[in-house]
């Protein structure tokens, strides 16, 4: 099970010199010329817009730029302020850096982005990955589905592995994916199965379209855009900062449509066995076998008698409706049964002609073979 992200972050209050907001401003401030109070208020009031109404911004941040100067951790000179010795060092000991970034856009696309994702402690490589599009992706992919890799996986690895969650998942997380490295489902049915780990599960056209929907997805993000889900991530991260450092909470004056999100920065995955109000039941291994020979004996012809994957799908789709399957899920499932030997399954003759439509409605990509009948076993 990948671990929480919103676990990292809770750790982080406890970082806070003054209070979550007062630690935000430190990090801007300790940047290179230091910020005039509107320069606070464009940058830091951004990531609390969704928390408070404009004018609560500007208190707050007030606020909390008067507890800096009197802690001695920020200082002012004709209206712009500077991090002291102590405040570099309270914005460092935050943002898990030995050096502050020189600019803003670095302190949020890197620094900040890398702490909510549970990175902070990670190489500097690995956190200057996060400017990049595919390197921010990949980060919160691989955060919220517990995959493995380093971080520029190519785009068709990264896609076989989500495959393999919507597999587990189409299971109830009951085996674990038994696919081979370098082997599997052919790249179009392995992105199609990937799919249903979308929001609103589809085909994309491109490993890319799947894997900048999924980020979106994990992370709240309305848009696929980079910098949209920067700002979902970062905007979770401070709803953390804020749940954790008052123990009531108090209804702000303003909240975006999503508030009432769960205040985990990336969503639950898709492969998280904890279980959640109203998940349709997925079967077993064993269950979904028994399922697929039962249906199978309905429609079984011939001799061995054997059944169109097809016309097991309907079967199947009708009579255990409460499994939720896709067609693509059910297919995988079936490979994955077969190469366990809990079914069993075989080619069809290209050459019968009567039977065409049968035969690419069951049409069942594995590897270098396609499969198009469920064999009933003696």
């Amino acid at each position: 099970m990948p671990a929480r992200a919103g676990e990292a972050v809770i750790e982080t209050a406890r970082d806070a010199v003054v209070g979550p907001v007062e630690t935000l401003l430190l990090a801007r401030i300790a940047c290179e010329g230091g910020a005039t109070r509107s320069d606070l208020v464009r940058d830091a009031g951004v990531l609390l817009q969704h928390k408070m109404a404009p004018a609560q911004v500007r208190t707050t941040i007030d606020n909390a730029v008067a507890a800096l100067l009197a802690a001695g951790l920020a200082g002012e000179t004709r209206g712009r302020f500077a991090a002291t010795p102590l405040g570099t060092q309270a914005a460092g000991r935050f943002l898990q850096t030995t050096v502050c970034p020189a600019n803003w856009d670095q302190v949020r696309d890197i620094a900040l982005v890398a702490k909510a994702l549970g990175l902070g402690a990670e190489p500097h490589s690995r956190k200057t990955a996060l400017a990049r599009p595919e390197g921010l992706r990949t980060a919160i992919l691989q955060r919220t589905y517990g995959l493995k890799g380093k971080k520029n996986i190519p785009d068709a690895k990264l896609r076989a592995q989500l495959a393999l969650v919507a597999l587990e998942r189409a299971f109830g997380n009951k085996i674990k994916a038994g696919f081979s490295k370098g082997s599997g489902l052919p790249s179009k049915a392995a992105r199609t199965l990937a799919g249903q780990l979308a929001a609103s599960p589809r085909d994309f056209p491109t490993d890319a379209k799947l894997i900048a929907q999924l980020a979106a997805d994990a992370v709240g993000a309305a848009q696929v855009d980079c910098d949209v889900v920067r700002l979902a991530i970062l905007r979770r991260m401070i709803t953390q900062f804020l749940d954790v450092s008052s123990p009531v909470r108090q209804a702000p004056a303003a909240r975006s449509p999503k508030s009432d999100a769960p205040a985990d920065l990336i969503n639950s995955a898709a492969n998280d066995t904890k279980p959640e109000k109203g998940p349709p039941p997925r079967p077993g291994l064993e269950q979904f076998s028994s399922a697929v020979r039962h249906a199978a004996q309905k429609s079984a012809q011939g001799w061995p008698a054997k059944a169109f994957i097809s016309h097991v799908w309907e079967t199947i789709r009708i009579e255990n409706e409460i499994w939720a399957l896709s067609e693509i899920e059910f297919k995988s499932m079936l490979v994955e049964a077969n190469r366990r030997g809990a079914v069993s399954l075989v080619t069809a003759d290209l050459k019968n002609r009567d039977l065409r439509q049968d035969i690419e409605r069951s049409a069942t990509p594995d590897r270098n073979t396609v499969w198009h009948y469920v064999r009933i076993e003696d």
